[in-house]
């Protein structure tokens, strides 16, 4: 059975971690096998469970990627093969190995990790603390996007590379990259890309973390948005560090009823996902038994491990595809027709669709994006309006 997958994000400095290692040690306090991974560079986890790599309680673990030795298992072709133009273009080998590590490896590698861990079968529940919100979206939306090269570059690309490979050794005095080096890049793919059908899966959701302010509610608004056009379901908001009632204190008094007000716009903006409040604590939270009287206070009466009832945000039918896009405004988003693909674009992010077979031979009839739900019809002939123009 699919353990269940929780990934936590939100802008920096909210606390996506503190509500991450919460919801992590609530669960192996329930009796939950439990696993803890960090998809953020920065790596914060291991302060605050105050504790190292490996079981930090019982049925609780913590893992870190460590990038180096995953780098080599999971491309180290690709990395040899680098390496190896590089040294022939006469670069000394420690120059050559800094170049290679490519940016965000460390992130895709936590993500390959993650398949790895899922497939265990050890695990009941794995939660995911995931880098702040802008990072976190284009590490989710790049299977995808790698998925589009791939099916149209990697066929063309092996047999050019066999018909040019002679002169690029003879013109350039460099290596072509072989059979091995191509294999290496469709693993990656292929790994990647399951990644991807795990975290859209019905295991698998995604829990904003914000704080109530104005600036945080409104990238939390775009985030919601952006994950649900690349087809991530996010099945909870969780407010952290919100001022309790109560005192005489006038600046406080002035910070509750702020907060308050924003509180109301998110339930109302959010709606219908619940919104998990964490207090302002009087001390930073650290240490497993901390933390886990932090989740419990989080989500209360509520189970947080269940399965959870989110539609997928992307589904299709014979005659029609429907895109939830909560919280998407009129003008952000663009609709268009490209051959066999669907191109959608929201904010400023965009998702190229492949369109089925049985889709692509039909011209669009119409488009409409209401009450936050893009929906495109198609019709089996006629004329093809434009795709680009969204009505109401």
């Amino acid at each position: 059975m699919s353990p269940r997958v929780l990934l936590f994000t939100g802008k920096g400095g909210v606390g996506k971690t503190t509500a991450a290692a919460a919801t992590a040690t609530l669960a192996a306090r329930r009796g939950l096998k439990t696993l803890i991974v960090s998809a953020d560079t920065a790596h914060s986890l291991a302060d605050a469970l105050a504790a190292g790599p490996g079981e930090i309680a019982p049925g609780l673990h913590l893992h870190q990627v460590d990038t180096q030795k995953s780098l080599e298992r999971h491309w180290g072709e690709l990395q040899d093969y680098a390496k190896g133009v590089l040294a022939e273009l006469g670069l000394d080998q420690i120059t050559s190995e800094e170049i290679t590590v490519l940016p965000g490896a460390e992130e895709v590698i936590a993500l390959l990790e993650l398949r790895e861990h899922a497939r265990e079968g050890r695990w009941d529940v794995i939660v995911v603390d995931c880098a702040p919100t802008a990072e976190t979206l284009r590490l989710l939306a790049l299977p995808e996007a790698l998925d589009w090269h791939v099916n149209r570059l990697m066929p063309v690309g092996r047999k050019v590379i066999r018909l040019v490979a002679p002169f690029v050794r003879g013109v350039a005095h460099v290596s072509a990259p072989g059979e091995a080096v191509m294999n290496a890049a469709e693993r990656l793919h292929r790994g990647l890309m399951e990644v991807r059908e795990l975290l859209t899966g019905d295991h698998a959701s995604v829990r904003l973390v914000l704080t109530p302010e104005s600036v945080v509610l409104a990238e939390a608004r775009r985030t919601l948005t952006s994950l649900h056009l690349y087809g991530y379901r996010v099945d909870a908001v969780i407010a952290n560090r919100v001022f309790p009632e109560g005192g005489a204190d006038e600046w406080r008094a002035q910070w509750v009823a702020a907060q308050g007000r924003l509180l109301a716009e998110a339930e109302q903006s959010f709606a219908p996902l619940p919104v998990h409040v964490v207090p302002y604590l009087p001390a930073e939270p650290v240490g497993e038994r901390v933390l886990s009287e932090v989740g419990a206070a989080m989500y209360a009466e509520s189970d947080p491990f269940a399965p959870h009832s989110v539609e997928p945000p992307l589904r299709m039918s014979a005659d029609e595809l429907t895109l939830s896009l909560p919280g998407a405004d009129r003008d952000d988003v663009d609709l268009a027709r490209k051959g066999d693909e669907l191109i959608v674009t929201a904010g400023p992010y965009r998702r190229i669709l492949a369109l089925p077979a049985a889709l692509a031979r039909r011209k669009i009839s119409g488009a409409a994006l209401r009450d936050g739900v893009l929906r495109v019809t198609w019709s089996a002939e006629g004329a093809n309006p434009r795709p680009d123009e969204l009505n109401g």
